[in-house]
């Protein structure tokens, strides 16, 4: 492979054009990556300077993740050179890129469960003095490492028993153990609470400032303005920018979309009526027979979107699928608009007048091989079919519509909707969900792996549909999506409801509540300076 010219120290570039050699940090050059005829990354030059935070900021699917996959040797470049301190390197694995230096904090954790912190840390250089394993070396240094950088954890703990914020730290040390250089952080704030979110950040800096160089791997417009040096803007695979931290959020967005994006949810304040669901004592049991929903009690009335906040994994998802009938309740009832619909069939409770938004659309949110118009219409199939025939007129005429009201963006309705962007399949499902009158809108994750432009869309639509009298439940780990779109937000923490609040709550007492803290608690840690945040983490070890 040919090798281009490099470019200055610390400014992202464009590709093409002249260079000046670099002569220290970590270059790429050219860096292409094809899977098929999707380009992937299509020519990326990025260089990566010691003592800098340097932030990659794309919506999902630009083409980040795939271009630090290449560097940490997970995946090969099909052009393209990497270079450290100017030597031309060639990473065939993981191992080879650490021992070059570099490390790598995946968004989702590459640890072994049952194994305790120390054997996480020395796991792949097991080997001590005499062939033996050193778990007292491997010990010390988990506890040297930890004093460091303020990243308390317990060497003889078991992985699987620590929060996820704690489980993030024993990645983080990881990557220290093997004396990395440069440190990638790829989406690393999907799974914390707030409060886990600016320790993160906390401990970036001081990486930082040691002389380590890190990559930020995001989307979160806020985090990168907090703690971003640099800012390189990647949209479909292509680097079409730098940009600075004070610049604003509508900015970026607009650099990754490609055109102006509003960043606020207009809404005007809740006419709550009559109650629409109600949930009394909801009891959820995991196939193993854990409780994952623990005696939850609330109510949604219609013009109302209840918010659910909480880190993933605590009940949410167990929650929303119960309300459609999709797992058993173990006791407690659901009840619309005073009618039990406990554990009947979904096709009964969508038929109730309940509209689903699932947590995983390509799993539970359409059919992938279907077309466009076919997905339109899975929940009123009846509605389209006459003398045991399907009215190939009446789906097509549907589809073209509902194509034009949610602005989805296909070549024909006749395509499978496969062939869609994420945000695109994410508008066929609401726009199904909403062609038809409903009670009550379930929610889950609705802009989950969904570009900004698509997200201001579905926000608006959620929006509207609110104020047409619906009762809206907004599942959602992404807090900023359910300060912006809830008139309340009840928040999880292990299946029980710690509180149920107002949507201009506090950050940080919302944070505290997520990590299990009361409302009363958390209104008074944070007056007090969180500090009874960190003993809660501490307590949640054990």
């Amino acid at each position: 492979m040919s090798t281009p010219t490099p470019a200055p120290a610390g400014a992202p570039q464009h590709s093409g054009g002249p260079h000046r050699p670099v002569q220290e940090g970590l270059s790429l050059r050219g860096i292409t990556k094809r899977f098929g005829t999707l380009v992937a990354n299509d020519r990326i030059d990025l260089d990566i300077v010691p003592g800098r935070i340097h932030c990659l900021l794309g919506e999902n699917g630009a083409g980040k993740s795939t271009l630090m996959n290449q560097l940490y040797g997970l995946l090969d470049a099909d052009e393209g050179t990497i270079s450290i301190d100017g030597a031309e390197q060639h990473f065939a694995s993981p191992k080879q890129a650490m021992a070059a230096g570099i490390g790598m904090v995946h968004q989702h954790f590459m640890l072994v469960p049952v194994f305790t912190v120390a054997e996480n840390i020395i796991l792949g250089r097991e080997q001590g003095p005499f062939g033996t394993l050193d778990m007292r070396s491997a010990r010390t240094r988990v506890r040297d490492l930890s004093d460091r950088y303020r990243l308390a954890v317990e060497p003889d703990i078991v992985v699987e028993r620590l929060p996820i914020g704690i489980q993030q730290r024993v990645e983080i040390l990881k990557s220290l153990a093997n004396d990395a250089k440069y440190l990638i952080f790829d989406e690393p704030t999907a799974v914390l609470t707030p409060q886990e979110i600016d320790e993160l950040m906390t401990v970036m800096r001081s990486l930082r400032d040691e002389g380590r160089a890190i990559v930020f791997i995001t989307h979160k417009l806020r985090e990168v303005r907090e703690v971003a040096d640099d800012i390189t803007v990647i949209r479909r695979g292509r680097v079409v920018g730098a940009a600075s931290p004070g610049d604003s959020e509508a900015h970026l967005a607009e650099m990754m979309v490609g055109r102006a994006v509003s960043m606020r949810v207009d809404k005007a304040p809740a006419h709550g009526g009559a109650t629409r669901l109600q949930v009394s004592d909801l009891v959820v049991a995991d196939p193993g027979g854990a409780v994952v929903v623990d005696h939850l009690c609330f109510e949604v009335a219609e013009g109302e979107v209840l918010g659910i906040a909480g880190v993933q994994g605590n009940g949410q998802t167990e929650l929303a699928d119960a309300l459609l009938g999709l797992v058993p309740v173990v006791s407690g009832a659901v009840l619309l608009d005073g009618t039990a619909i406990t554990n009947q069939h979904p096709r009964r409770i969508l038929d109730a007048g309940i509209g689903f938004v699932p947590e995983d659309r390509q799993r539970d949110g359409f059919v992938g091989s279907y077309t466009v118009a076919e997905n339109l219409v899975l929940n009123r199939i009846d509605q389209f079919a006459s003398h045991g025939n399907l009215r190939l007129g009446a789906i097509r005429e549907n589809a073209e519509a509902l194509v034009e009201e949610f602005d989805i963006r296909t070549q024909s309705v006749d395509l499978p909707v496969s062939s869609l962007s994420g945000g695109n399949q994410q508008k066929v499902v609401l726009a199904r969900e909403l062609s038809r009158p409903l009670k009550v809108l379930v929610a889950s994750q609705p802009t989950r792996g969904v570009d900004v432009g698509a997200i201001e869309f579905l926000h608006k639509r959620i929006i509207a549909e609110r104020d047409t009298g619906t009762a809206v439940v907004l599942v959602s780990t992404e807090l900023e999506e359910v300060e912006s779109l809830s008139d309340r937000i009840a928040v999880m923490f292990r299946g029980r409801i710690v509180g149920i609040v107002p949507p201009d709550t506090p950050r940080d007492v919302l944070g505290l509540m997520m990590a299990g803290v009361s409302h009363e608690e958390a209104l008074a840690s944070a007056r007090a300076g969180g500090s009874r945040h960190a003993e809660i983490t501490e307590d949640d070890h054990e």
